[in-house]
Order: C-alpha cells, then sequence, then structure tokens
C-alpha cells in the first residue's frame, strides 16, 4: 500500500512505496483521493502514447533477439518453449504482413 505526503491544506503533494520523514500515512491502493491525485497527474493522451511505446518497445526487443541470434550470441533453443511460441507466430505474422504488402504498388496504390 503506498504512503503519501501531505501540504498544510491536507492535499496529497507526493506517493511514495514506503514510509519517508515527510510520508508516513498509509492509504489503500484504491482510495478514491489517492486515484483523484494520480489520474490527475496524467496529461492528456499519456496512456496513447505509452502503449505506442510499448509496440515500439516489443518491436525493439524482437529486433534485438534477431540480433543476437544472428551473432550466435545465443541460441533460439535457449528461449522456454511458450517464447519460442509467441516469437514463431509473430515471424509468421510478420511474413503474412510483408507478403500482402508486396502485392500494392506504393505510387497508386493498386493491387498488382
Amino acid at each position: 500500500m503506498p504512503f503519501v505526503s501531505r501540504n498544510s491544506s491536507g492535499a496529497i503533494t507526493g506517493v511514495f512505496n514506503k514510509p519517508t520523514p515527510i510520508a508516513q500515512e498509509q492509504l489503500d491502493a484504491d482510495d478514491t483521493e489517492l486515484r483523484r491525485y494520480l489520474e490527475a497527474g496524467e496529461t492528456p493522451g499519456t496512456r496513447d502514447e505509452l502503449a505506442a511505446s510499448d509496440r515500439e518497445m516489443a518491436r525493439i526487443v524482437e529486433e534485438l533477439i534477431d540480433v543476437l541470434i544472428a551473432k550466435n550470441i545465443v541460441n533460439f533453443t535457449d528461449f522456454p518453449a511458450e517464447a519460442q511460441k509467441k516469437l514463431l507466430r509473430r515471424q509468421s505474422l510478420r511474413r503474412n504482413l510483408s507478403a500482402l504488402n508486396n502485392l500494392i504498388d506504393d505510387d497508386d496504390d493498386i493491387i498488382v
């Protein structure tokens, strides 16, 4: 459960994962006041930006794995079976997407 600091008016000014000299009060994670404080700090689009960043990072990790395998730093079989299945599934999806993209001519969006 988080610990909060407050200003002289009693409003939450900070949230901490452990008690500190300025944050001794512990609140439930689903406390209404705490949720309002956390949501107020969120700028519009933050969640969308984070989701987009997650997708970008997933692609970077995917490419990193490919590089590590190509350089024989790690073997595909070093990954757990479930991870191998997921990697193979993504490779298959990318190949299928690439094949579909090759059907469309970039200049005029006509299927060739």
